[in-house]
């Protein structure tokens, strides 16, 4: 679902992919990696992956049993201007992605 561009998994370093690679087989297994938790208010079967690196923080928001398969829908670099808040840009654009994805596999 994501394609990459400015903010997608692409850009995230090589360093970091295979963090999120080994939460996302966690999870594909039925487990819960530490790194993972579920975002506030996008429901169940939802997770967000947190990946510190080098100071900087990325995330991967995903979501679990759709279709029986594991969907990273949104992943970017958070560059939060309040704290330790996800900026409210990337969770509307997580929050739109994932509405997309589940009317797309109805």
């Amino acid at each position: 679902m994501d394609q990459g561009g400015p903010e997608g998994i692409r850009d995230v370093p090589g360093r970091v992919r295979p963090v999120c690679l080994a939460a996302l087989t966690i999870a594909a297994d039925g487990g819960k990696a530490d790194i993972a938790k579920p975002p506030h208010g996008m429901g169940s079967g939802v997770f967000e992956i947190a990946l510190p690196f080098r100071g900087d923080a990325f995330r991967g928001v995903c979501a679990v049993q759709l279709a029986g398969e594991i969907w990273l829908v949104h992943a970017f670099q958070k560059k939060s201007t309040q704290g330790i808040k996800t900026p409210r840009r990337e969770i509307g654009l997580s929050k739109d992605r994932l509405k997309r994805l589940k009317e797309m596999l109805r």
